[in-house]
């Protein structure tokens, strides 16, 4: 039984603009599942987003309702971008935000990668 997202797919949002052509991105990699391009407002000195080419809000949504092959090349797609980008030594970080407490912004699943510095700890302790 599919799992309703955590709001209904807007598709008037940038990526789904960015993903149509609509608007032009930094793109890094691209193939049937994914796009990933550089973030317009970088939080590290490597800052990309990678998202499925398909319309789903959050994880929940895309892990009920992507196809296996939509799933296993998005997540694929992800390790790529890491690897051509030099991250997977020293290492980076992924961030997926989902929902208003997570301060979401743009409703179209999406994970962010960071890296190119030392990270401190995720959460305050």
């Amino acid at each position: 039984m599919p799992v309703p997202a955590l709001a209904p797919y807007d598709d008037a949002n940038i990526f789904a603009r960015i993903l149509r052509g609509e608007i032009p991105c930094r793109k890094v990699f691209e193939d049937d599942h994914a796009l990933a391009f550089h973030d317009i407002n970088p939080q590290a000195p490597v800052h990309v987003l990678v998202i499925p080419k398909g319309a789903y809000v959050s994880w929940a949504d895309f892990s009920a309702n992507a196809g296996d092959a939509e799933i296993a090349g998005f997540v694929r797609a992800v390790g790529q971008v890491a690897r051509e980008l030099g991250l997977e030594e020293p290492g980076y970080r992924l961030l997926a935000n989902a929902g208003i407490h997570a301060h979401q912004e743009v409703p179209h699943l999406h994970v962010h990668i960071f890296g190119g510095t030392q990270m401190g700890a995720m959460l305050p302790r």
